[in-house]
This record gives C-alpha cells, sequence and structure tokens, in this order.
C-alpha cells in the first residue's frame, strides 16, 4: 500500500477510499440486507434517518498519515458527523429526550434537554478528544448563520477511535465542523468510515456510522422513525445478527498489524503484534481492553411526541443494544437521544427572542397506548444501523500499523445459511 500524504474525504467525494493510506478494499461497499441478512419491520424508501422529512446529515472524514503513532502528527483516522433535525435552512427547536445506558460517554447540552424539553442545535458526533472544538464550532457557524437567540448549548457527543487514531492529537478543526454542517443533506447516506465513525471498532471489527428507518403502518398512524448510529463497541464473541452469535462460528485469527516496528507494537496484555495474513480473517479483539468502546444513537422521528415520550423512545435503544450483543459495559459510553420533527414552533427555549408577546403553543401529543408500534420501532431501526455500520466498514488500518478487519461478509453468509437464516 503506497503512502498517500494529508488524505482528507468528505463523504460526498466520487474516489473510494480504498486508495488512501490505511484501507484495504475487502469488499464493495454493502448494507446488511444485500448480504441476505433478516430484519424485522417496514425499512423507509431510503432505509436512512433521512428518511424522516427534513433531517439532514452531514461528514467531513480525515485520513492521513501512516505509521507508529506520534501525537499531534498521526496517523489520523477520524471526522465529524452533523445531524440536523430541521436540515440547514431550519431554524425551529425540536422536542427532545435522552438517555445514557452506561454514563462513561459525554454529549454536551443535555441538560437543558432535560430540564426544557428542547433541541436548539444540530447534532454533532466525533472522537472523545475533539467534542470541544465541535462544540464551539458549531455555536459559531449558528452565529454565522445568523440563528434567532442570545446563546444555545450545541449537542456533540464522542466514542473513543484510540486504537486507528490519534486521538491526543485532536486534528479535529472547527473548520471541519462547518463542513460537515454545510454538507448536510437529505437522500441516501454513506455508511461505515465516514465522518465521526471514521476511526470506531464495533464488536471486534471495523464499525463506525451505520442508519436505518421504519415506516409504522396506517393503523399505528403511518409515521415514520430513523436512526443512526456511530458504533465502537463490544467484542466479537458478543456479536449477535439474527439472534446468531455469529462470530463464535467464524474461523477468525487474533488481531494483526499490517508492518512489524521496533520495538514492537504491544496489544493491550503486552503481548506484541503479529504480522497480518491477507488470507487470514482477524478480530480486533484484544487491540484495546476488553469492556471499552462506546455507542450514540440518535433517533428522528415525525410523530407528534412531547420530551417525557422522546425520553422513552431513548431509553428503548439498550434493548437493540441487548439484541445485537452487547451489555452496556462499565468502560462504554452508551448515549442515545431522540427528537420529533412534529409540533413546529412550539417552544424556542433559549432561541426565542422579545417581544415575548405570543399565545401559549397548542401541540400535538400521541396518546401513551400508541407508544408500542414506536418503541418496536426505534428497536429494530437501531439493531439494523448497527449491522449496516459493521457490513459497510471497510478494514482499515491505523495508528502502529493495526489493522481493524472488516466483519467478513462470506463467513457471515456462511453461519447465518447454517442456521437457516440468510434471506434469498
Amino acid at each position: 500500500m503506497s503512502p498517500i500524504h494529508a488524505v482528507v474525504l468528505s463523504v460526498l467525494a466520487i474516489t473510494t477510499l480504498a486508495s488512501a493510506p490505511g484501507f484495504a478494499q475487502t469488499h464493495a461497499e454493502s448494507r446488511a440486507r444485500d448480504l441476505g441478512v433478516p430484519f424485522d419491520g417496514t425499512p423507509g424508501p431510503l432505509n436512512a434517518i433521512t428518511d424522516v422529512s427534513g433531517v439532514e446529515v452531514g461528514y467531513k472524514t480525515l485520513i492521513s498519515g501512516e505509521g507508529r503513532l506520534i501525537i499531534g502528527k498521526g496517523p489520523v483516522r477520524t471526522g465529524v458527523t452533523a445531524v440536523l433535525p430541521r436540515g440547514k435552512q431550519g431554524t425551529k427547536s425540536v422536542f427532545a429526550g435522552f438517555f445514557a445506558g452506561n454514563g462513561n460517554g459525554d454529549m454536551t447540552g443535555t441538560h437543558w434537554i432535560e430540564e426544557s424539553g428542547l433541541l436548539e442545535t444540530p447534532i454533532l458526533i466525533t472522537n472523545t478528544g475533539s467534542v470541544g472544538v465541535v462544540r464551539d464550532a458549531t455555536f459559531a457557524w449558528m452565529v454565522q448563520r445568523k440563528r434567532t437567540g442570545h446563546f444555545w448549548y450545541p449537542v456533540t457527543a464522542e466514542t473513543a477511535d484510540l486504537t486507528l487514531n490519534d486521538i491526543k492529537g485532536q486534528h479535529v478543526t472547527a473548520q471541519d465542523t462547518w463542513d460537515a454542517l454545510n454538507s448536510a443533506t437529505s437522500g441516501p447516506l454513506r455508511e461505515g468510515n465516514v465522518g465521526g465513525g471514521t476511526g470506531m471498532v464495533c464488536n471486534g471489527f471495523k464499525g463506525g456510522t451505520g442508519t436505518s428507518s421504519r415506516q409504522l403502518d396506517a393503523s399505528h398512524g403511518g409515521y415514520m422513525v430513523g436512526v443512526l448510529a456511530q458504533c465502537n463497541y463490544g467484542r466479537s464473541d458478543q456479536l449477535r445478527v439474527a439472534g446468531i452469535a455469529v462470530a463464535r462460528e467464524m474461523d477468525l485469527k487474533k488481531p494483526c498489524v499490517e508492518k512489524l516496528l521496533n520495538p514492537p507494537v504491544l496489544d493491550y496484555e503486552g503481548k506484541p503484534a503479529s504480522l497480518c495474513d491477507p488470507r487470514v480473517a482477524t478480530t480486533a479483539d484484544g487491540v484495546r481492553g476488553p469492556e471499552q468502546g462506546s455507542i450514540i444513537v440518535i433517533i428522528a422521528t415525525d410523530a407528534p411526541l412531547t420530551p417525557d415520550q422522546l425520553k422513552r423512545l431513548a431509553r428503548r435503544v439498550s434493548v437493540s443494544l441487548g439484541r445485537a450483543g452487547a451489555i452496556e459495559s462499565d468502560g462504554s459510553g452508551d448515549i442515545f437521544l431522540a427528537f420529533s420533527t412534529a409540533n413546529p414552533g412550539a417552544d424556542e427555549g433559549n432561541s426565542a427572542e422579545p417581544p415575548f408577546v405570543g399565545p401559549n403553543a397548542t401541540i400535538q401529543r400521541m396518546q401513551s397506548w400508541k407508544m408500542n408500534a414506536m418503541f418496536t420501532a426505534v428497536v429494530q431501526a437501531t439493531e439494523e444501523s448497527i449491522i449496516n455500520a459493521l457490513v459497510a466498514a471497510k478494514t482499515m488500518t491505523g495508528a502502529d500499523y493495526w489493522t481493524v478487519p472488516a466483519l467478513p461478509h462470506d463467513q457471515l453468509q456462511q453461519v447465518l445459511r447454517k442456521h437457516g437464516q440468510l434471506k434469498p
């Protein structure tokens, strides 16, 4: 693999990531359904969070350098994901609620969401070391676009790409954040090694960004539920697809490096890493602590839900993670946020401006007995988002030449076929 320096790629770029340092092209970008993985429920037209009308998503992907990790220099495998509940042109707040399955992570701005039930800003997702700059850049972006209000609390969340990326080097800039925000669009979304998910590891394989959606049938209101996940948690032996512990039945070897260094790179147990054999499937288990890692999940819906109901939706993400094999471990930041695009203009919170003479808002609210269909949609779409992230992600080599493998599609299909779970 020839070195290419200072490569910075946007999700909208046409050029393939396979030519960038740190990438091995193991398969064309796919989604889980393309492989025959079965899922419950009916997806929206795009099977993405952007199936919720008005929602836009943008990415900035940063990939540069290779070789031994030097803090402040690289290698860099990171980025920014931006989720705009009402798009770049939307200025109205949305009702929102959040929940932390385990709190070893960060999501700024949640105190005000908990207090008021309002989300007034875009949602940004990046790596752990870059939350501050991304949060501040989002504030500046809102100022530049002349958003109403004297101040806001931008929501920025993170997961730790410490295996592949120079996370302590804090390579994400304010301009990168603006690029992610300005590139936000509706329509189909890239998945896997993009945006904030670029350097993430999920269930012992290359993880990152995944998305899915569910369309409720007419008897349940016909509402749309969309999910976007940044997946960076778990071990391979925990992973479950279609209820099957698939990796336990795969032929997988220990984690490896693309090139040997002197002194050698050590795994989490202090043992020297072995050289990768491109003919052998591996797992990333053992590169980092056995229960380290996090996941951020964003839920969007057009159903008329109030903040208390949106918190209920956010809580159901934990059910989805259990279905995929997660235990919400001590070292994991599992933080979930749900918002509704219904009831525009109901309450602008800190974004409201005088004169304060308007009448009380009249809002719609779904009755509690209708919520089961929403819960089901969240569980189904979150589970598929996680598997989509795994299926789309490509093998990546990063800091210290650690190679995090893609989930092997052929072995996944073999295991599912063996159990009668592979769709034709």
